[in-house]
């Protein structure tokens, strides 16, 4: 499902009381998921080479993919993963999530251990996936004035 971070389904905040309710909103659902447990921050950088860039801060390489196979070399697109485990603690992510909705940092997200959880943000909300239908309609109904007025709910 796809909660969006600001009211109105506003893309980008323009003060520091629109970024409290972005982080807010982040962060409520963060902890729903995540709370009392550790959760991987995986982070991803966009190449066009095979060779695994170096490592970011705090972050292990974690495994590379190939994302356009073409048959030529000067043609092909990886994205390299890293990952970091940390315990999640409420606002541990803000400074992450901060740049995330300045579309300053993409390709960013947060999975339980077992990633059986995934949080997805971006510009403009986040997108969670959940193991079973139950829980994904208890957490959307918690945060149904969060969710696109839109018919295709996006």
């Amino acid at each position: 499902m796809r909660f969006h971070s600001l009211p109105e389904s506003k893309r980008y905040a323009e003060d520091e009381s629109e970024y409290a309710v972005l982080l807010g909103r982040y962060n409520t659902v963060l902890d729903e998921l995540f709370a009392g447990g550790d959760v991987y921050v995986i982070t991803s950088v966009w190449t066009t080479e095979a060779e695994v860039p170096p490592f970011q801060p705090d972050a292990g390489y974690w495994q590379s993919l190939v994302v356009e196979d073409d048959p030529d070399p000067e043609f092909r697109t990886y994205c390299h993963l890293f990952a970091a485990r940390r315990p999640w603690r409420h606002g541990c992510l803000d400074e992450l999530l901060r740049d995330i909705a300045d579309d300053k940092a993409a390709g960013v997200f947060v999975t339980d251990t077992r990633m059986r959880r995934i949080h997805y943000p971006y510009d403009g909300g986040a997108d969670v996936f959940l193991p079973t239908p139950e829980e994904r309609d208890r957490t959307r109904d918690r945060h149904s004035h969060w969710l696109s007025g839109s018919p295709s709910g996006l």
